[in-house]
């Protein structure tokens, strides 16, 4: 691979990464805030409300930093991906500019109301405010999936005279299959995160002993939402992706399973490693058949391997792809024990007071955002080697006069500056948990 061309693929994968961070919690938590100011009403419970408002606060930050590194991304598509940015800017244009223009504005301009105006608006007036910012962030992951899926599974679009891509309609780009079900199955995985950071900061103060009443707020939500949503991750949000995938992308299913020879009743691989040069999976532990029964419902239907492609065809990185893909799965199944299990203890009355349940839950927290990490990486390193799947190759895409030298310095510089705002993003979260709910901030209620 072309050095510029690995720093270019580096430097946003790095970027990229470090920004979804923060996405995914505010995706996460704006349903849920909804839900507690919901609880607040019905009840006419305060705690509900002062619950509500902790979790805006710390929506809040992580919105901040969420922008401040969501930025630079947008201009990377000119600086170090410009052959991409010329051939499909007629296309996702449209989409970036209406995430821009629609969804940022209306999460941003409504989750200020949310956290300084709820004197002014009421009870109800401020519930509909937590709603806008529910609807403005979801609308927001909605645009750049679309993005993401037009570079999936192109639609709508015709080729110009020059090459390039350009939009033809409309509609056909926001109603592309692939965008929906790659959509439910990312918005259900932020769910996952808001809820086990919700429960894992409940059992956090329940273990330390203080604003236990909003502990066990918190521990209650955060667990019935993982549940649901774990599920959701899995069934039908995870299949009808995967399914995507194979109808689609059949050497990339191929890759993500390490099934290097076509075969009916082809099996799903719990553990192995893959060996690319010897064509075969070492040390497996294989389920018969359900693979093939998972991608056609029949159980000895013929799956294609990586043997059906020709090599230059195949994602460029199979065995990273692997893991990423098994990381994410395995990942996720843990997600359902845990979420079953807290449910059944909290169903009997006994979460709040068993221990143990309550440090699986605190320990938990950083794996959703590993989990999602996996799932991204799974779905960019699968489509690889094209940057829009079947009309333009990654390497066709980046900035042939960006040096590697120049892409490092740069990427050199987004390091340190990142690494400054997630120590800066810890400490005010860390203050925010210690201070607790109860804590008061001018924001006019």
């Amino acid at each position: 691979m072309d050095s510029a061309l690995l720093v270019h693929r580096l430097h946003f994968a790095f970027t990229i990464t470090f920004h979804y961070l923060f996405p995914q919690l505010t995706m996460g938590l704006a349903p849920l805030i909804v839900v507690m100011k919901t609880l607040a009403l019905r009840r006419n419970d305060e705690s509900y409300n002062q619950a509500a408002r902790f979790w805006a606060r710390i929506f809040g930050i992580n919105f901040v930093l969420g922008v401040v590194t969501g930025i630079p991304m947008e201009f990377q598509f000119g600086t170090n991906w410009s052959h991409f940015s010329r051939f499909a800017g007629g296309v996702i244009g449209q989409t970036l500019a209406m995430e821009g223009v629609f969804a940022f504005f209306l999460e941003s301009a409504f989750l200020g109301l949310f956290l300084y105006g709820e004197k002014r608006l009421g009870p109800r007036g401020h519930w509909w405010s937590a709603v806008a910012v529910f609807l403005g962030s979801w609308l927001s992951g909605f645009f750049i999936i679309a993005t993401d899926a037009w570079m999936q599974h192109p639609v709508g679009y015709t080729r110009a005279a020059d090459g390039s891509a350009q939009l033809s309609s409309f509609w056909a780009l926001m109603l592309n299959p692939w965008a929906w079900w790659q959509y439910a199955h990312n918005m259900s995985g932020a769910v996952i995160t808001g809820a086990f950071v919700m429960a894992s900061v409940g059992a956090f103060y329940l273990l330390w002993g203080k604003f236990e009443e909003y502990g066990r707020k918190f521990v209650r939500v955060g667990v019935v939402a993982a549940l649901v949503a774990s599920v959701l991750q899995v069934f039908p949000t995870g299949d009808g992706q995967g399914r995507m995938v194979a109808f689609n992308q059949p050497v990339t299913l191929a890759a993500m399973e390490a099934l290097f020879q076509s075969q009916p009743g082809a099996p799903i691989v719990l553990i192995g490693q893959p060996n690319v040069d010897e064509h075969k999976i070492d040390n497996p532990i294989e389920v018969p058949n359900a693979l093939s029964f998972l991608t056609y419902r029949r159980w000895k239907a013929e799956v294609k391997g990586l043997d059906a492609f020709p090599q230059d065809q195949w994602p460029t990185n199979i065995e990273l792809l692997y893991f990423s893909y098994h990381i994410m799965v395995g990942l996720g199944t843990l997600f359902i024990a845990i979420a079953v299990v807290a449910a059944f203890l909290l169903w009997r009355g006994r979460l709040f007071s068993s221990r143990w349940m309550l440090w699986i839950l605190l320990l938990a927290l950083p794996f959703p955002y590993i989990a999602n990490t996996a799932g991204w990486m799974t779905a960019e390193l699968g489509r690889q080697p094209w940057l829009v799947y079947s009309l333009m190759r990654t390497v066709d895409g980046y900035s042939k006069t960006v040096s590697a030298g120049n892409g490092i310095f740069t990427l050199l510089g987004f390091m340190g500056m990142y690494t400054v705002l997630g120590i800066l993003f810890l400490f005010l979260v860390r203050r925010e948990i210690e201070q607790g709910p109860e804590a008061q901030v001018e924001a006019g209620h």
